[in-house]
């Protein structure tokens, strides 16, 4: 997906409330970033997709953490 797809599907996704696509496209964007060698961009991406994903008790939030936690960016959660 192509940022700018990508930028106008999160604001579509924010002005819904879709935490399912939220959690989805924060991912792809940290998925990207990390692929492109930028670690604090993909860091920024997968807190705010971690964050989607705890407040709607979502599976995804325990690898996010992980995938956080590796990066030294959050202590490691059990869920």
């Amino acid at each position: 997906m192509e940022r700018d797809d990508l930028d106008q599907a999160l604001l579509q996704a924010h002005a819904e409330g879709d935490s399912t696509a939220l959690i989805r496209l924060y991912s792809l964007a940290a998925d990207t970033a990390e692929g492109a060698g930028d670690i604090d961009r993909a860091c920024f991406y997968l807190t705010h997709a971690f964050v989607f994903a705890l407040e709607s008790g979502a599976p995804e939030a325990d690898p996010l953490n992980a995938r956080l936690a590796a990066q030294g960016r959050a202590h490691r959660l059990v869920f």
